[in-house]
């Protein structure tokens, strides 16, 4: 079980979660459509999963 989770919010949304992973990473979780494309991805910090969740939902429509 992990010790440490944080909510990652953009613009006031929650985007998604990360967990901390024992190897060390953490582990994105999406709440928003908008963040699926890194739905599961593990990030080396916690700043650089909000970096890409901003990214991702922040990306121009199609």
């Amino acid at each position: 079980m992990s010790d440490a989770a944080f909510v990652i919010e953009i613009k006031g949304r929650q985007a998604g979660i990360v967990v901390r992973e024992k190897s060390g990473g953490y582990r994105f979780f999406a709440a928003v459509t908008e963040a699926f494309p890194i739905e599961g991805k593990v990030f080396r910090s916690a700043v650089h999963a909000r970096r890409a969740a901003q990214a991702a939902v922040e990306a121009p429509r199609r």
